[in-house]
Formats: C-alpha cells, sequence, structure tokens
C-alpha cells in the first residue's frame, strides 16, 4: 500500500459511505466514513516516508492504529490541525465530529443523523475534513 493508494482509497470509502447512507445503512455509513479520514491521514505520512530511508520505529509504530487524533500526531500535522481549527470554527466543527470517530464503532448502531453528521464533516467542500487533509497528502 502507498500514498497513491490510500489516497484513491480515501475517495473510494467516502463514495461507498455515501451510498451506505443514501441507502439506509447508517451503521455501516458511519463505520466506513471513519476510514475515509484513516486513509488520508495515512496518505499524509506516506508524503513524508523519504524513499530508501529505513523507518523511524515510533513513528511506524504510531501509524499503525485507527484513531484520527494520533494519526494528526503521527503525520505531523498538529500544530496545522490546531492552526485551521482557531482560523475556521466550521472546519473545527467537523473535526470534533470526525476526531472521535474509532474503529470500535463496527461493533455500534448508528442512527441517521451519526453517520450524515460524519459523511458531511468529512466531504463539505469549504470546511470538510477532506478538503483539509488534501492539502496536505
Amino acid at each position: 500500500m502507498n500514498r497513491s493508494d490510500l489516497k484513491a482509497l480515501a475517495t473510494i470509502r467516502l463514495n461507498e459511505a455515501a451510498s451506505l447512507l443514501k441507502n439506509g445503512h447508517y451503521s455501516g455509513a458511519y463505520y466506513l466514513a471513519g476510514y475515509v479520514v484513516e486513509c488520508a491521514l495515512k496518505a499524509c505520512i506516506a508524503k513524508q516516508t523519504q524513499r530508501y530511508d529505513f523507518p523511524d520505529r515510533r513513528r511506524a509504530q504510531d501509524s499503525w492504529i485507527h484513531s484520527p487524533t494520533k494519526l494528526v500526531q503521527a503525520a505531523g500535522l498538529q500544530t496545522l490541525l490546531d492552526t485551521e481549527n482557531s482560523r475556521d470554527s466550521k472546519f473545527a466543527a467537523n473535526w470534533n465530529v470526525v476526531k472521535d470517530w474509532s474503529e470500535e464503532s463496527r461493533y455500534r448502531n448508528s442512527d441517521q443523523k451519526n453517520a450524515e453528521e460524519i459523511i458531511r464533516a468529512i466531504s463539505d467542500r469549504r470546511h470538510g475534513v477532506l478538503r483539509w487533509l488534501r492539502r496536505h497528502w
């Protein structure tokens, strides 16, 4: 899996999550939407990986997680995220929706409101999390 694969997968997962939402599969839509952010963040990490360099052990370990907040740190984007949150209150609201996603959501039921909220937070064209991540991948 490389950076290009992760970028493509983020887009694919967003389309799949939207399709699940449209067809009333709210739990699946919510769960899959979180992987959009995970793939995009991992693409940001991959961008910073130098060809032929031996990977830093801590960074490699920190990259094999699902938590959006921990992946932001592993990608070295925390300062940029803080700046964007303070600059754009709508983005900050969207990040607050996304940051609490967990792969453990696969064991929980999500309702229509939560599924719509996370997909909107990710895909918002002006203030969305994916829009911001695309600037860094």
